[in-house]
C-alpha cells in the first residue's frame, strides 16, 4: 500500500480551462497519490464541476498539463481517458432513458474487477430493477446506476460529482457507505465533489477548496473537519 501511495495517480499542472473561450479555472496545480481520496469543496459556480470535466476531457483546456500515472492525457479524447482507467459519475447522471438498467451498464462494460454480478452485489436494488428502463427509476436508483456504470468500466480513478444531491437520507447513507468501501476496501483513487462539506471530509484523505476558479486551501480532510469555523469561512468566501 505504501509503495502504491508513492505513485502519483493524477497530476494537474498550470491548468487554465473552461468552455469555449470562457476561462473558469486559473493556474490549478494538484497532485493526488494513488489509492487516496480528495474532497473538492467550494460554493456553487467556483469551478468544481469544470475541474472534473477538464480531467475527463469534456471541458476546454486552454493551458496546462494533465498526467495520469505519468502519462500526459490532455490531448486524448474522452473515450481514451476512460479506457486508461478514469471513471466519471456526472452530476446529471446521464442515464440512457430507453435502455434497461442492465443495458445501461453493459454498453460500458469492460473486463476487470467489476463484472456485472459484482455491481449487483454492491447495489442489490439494481439487480431487482435490471429489466426496468432508465426513465422508470427513482433518483436514488439512477444514482446507483450511474456509479455502477462507472465501476463496470474498471476505473482506477473515480470522479464523483455531487453523487448525494437531492437524495433521501436513507439513500445518502447507503451511498456514503459505498463510497467509503470504494476508498478504504477497493483502494480506488477518488475525487469527490459534494455540497455537504462535512460528509465529504468524513470519508476522504485530502481536501481542496476552490474559489473563483483557483485553489484557496489544500490540506488534510481530518484537520479541516476539526476546524468548523475555518471550514465555514473557506466555503462562504466571496
Amino acid at each position: 500500500m505504501s509503495e502504491d501511495r508513492n505513485k502519483i495517480a493524477l497530476r494537474l499542472t498550470g491548468i487554465h480551462a473552461g468552455y469555449g473561450e470562457l476561462n473558469i479555472l486559473e493556474n490549478i496545480d494538484i497532485e493526488i497519490p494513488a489509492k487516496t481520496s480528495l474532497a473538492l469543496l467550494g460554493r456553487n459556480g467556483v469551478g468544481k464541476t469544470t475541474l472534473l470535466s477538464t480531467i475527463m476531457g469534456h471541458a476546454t483546456l486552454h493551458a496546462g498539463n494533465i498526467e495520469f500515472f505519468g502519462q500526459e492525457i490532455q490531448s486524448l479524447p474522452v473515450y481514451e481517458r476512460s479506457r486508461l482507467g478514469i471513471g466519471y459519475v456526472p452530476q446529471t447522471r446521464d442515464i440512457f432513458p430507453s435502455l434497461t438498467v442492465e443495458e445501461n451498464m453493459l454498453v460500458a462494460a469492460r473486463p476487470g474487477r467489476w463484472p456485472l454480478e459484482r455491481v449487483y452485489e454492491l447495489f442489490p436494488r439494481l439487480a431487482e430493477r435490471k429489466d426496468n428502463m432508465g426513465n422508470q427509476l427513482s433518483g436514488g436508483e439512477q444514482q446507483m446506476l450511474a456509479v455502477g456504470r462507472a465501476l463496470i468500466c474498471d476505473p482506477s480513478l473515480l470522479l464523483l460529482d455531487e453523487p448525494l444531491e437531492g437524495l433521501a437520507p436513507v439513500i445518502v447513507q447507503m451511498l456514503m457507505d459505498v463510497i467509503k468501501k470504494l476508498i478504504k476496501e477497493e483502494n480506488l483513487t477518488v475525487i469527490l465533489v459534494e455540497q455537504s462539506a462535512k460528509l465529504a471530509l468524513q470519508v476522504t484523505d485530502q481536501v481542496i477548496v476552490l474559489n473563483r476558479g483557483q485553489v484557496t486551501y489544500q490540506g488534510n480532510s481530518a484537520d479541516l473537519l476539526g476546524q468548523p469555523e475555518q471550514l465555514a469561512k473557506l466555503i462562504s468566501a466571496n
